[in-house]
């Protein structure tokens, strides 16, 4: 679903992108290996949590990397966890998971996956921070809200950077497209021209016209 244009529906946009919960369940047949791509921008601090239902003989490993292919988390025969990490670089990640069966095991079932993805905001544990800074309830709701302010800020800052970024890109490719239109007629009036005084020369040469 796409961004409205109007204030409104921008501030909407980023109140469901940087203060929502990502969660999906899935199943995972056989030997198969599924991910689940999102793309995060700089700074931000991205939390999962798993479960995945056992299976006799299966196992299945759960692998986090970016688009550089490094390694942010990785746990082999995962069942149920967390995991956690924080982005350096706008990026996209991929969230994957594999099943493996050993050779010769046969008629093995699919596995449901569920997966519970938070970032920004909504990945902080303010129980955690209240703890450590002795915070009172009031306070812990001031932080959340100056923390998604915040949040909100950032995410603005850069719709506003990526716009303005397509826009000189706009204008750029619209000039070298303009430079080669200009330099295209420039050649075809110029082959005009040689054409019309190389057949003046050819005609004289015959002696068909003075």
């Amino acid at each position: 679903m796409g961004c409205f244009s109007l204030n409104v529906g921008v501030l909407l946009c980023v109140l469901l992108h940087e203060y929502g919960v990502h969660g999906i369940s899935f199943y995972l047949p056989p030997r198969a290996r599924k991910c689940l791509r999102e793309e995060i921008r700089k700074d931000v601090l991205v939390t999962g949590q798993y479960e995945v239902t056992e299976v006799h003989d299966v196992v299945t490993n759960l692998k986090v990397t970016d688009s550089a292919e490094h390694t942010l988390y990785k746990k082999d025969n995962v069942q149920k966890g967390k995991f956690a990490f924080s982005t350096d670089n706008f990026d996209e990640f991929d969230i994957c998971f594999e099943s493996v069966v050993p050779t010769g095991f046969e008629g093995v079932t699919e596995q449901l996956i569920v997966l519970n993805i938070k970032h920004g905001t909504e990945a902080k544990n303010y129980e955690n921070i209240a703890k450590a800074e002795k915070l009172k309830p009031l306070e812990v709701k001031l932080r959340q809200m100056e923390d998604l302010s915040e949040s909100i800020a950032k995410e603005l800052s850069y719709m506003k950077s990526n716009a303005e970024h397509r826009s000189n890109t706009n204008e750029s490719t619209s000039s070298r497209v303009l430079g080669f239109s200009l330099l295209s007629m420039l050649c075809l009036v110029s082959l005009a021209v040689w054409q019309v005084f190389y057949l003046r020369r050819f005609f004289k040469s015959k002696r068909l016209i003075e």
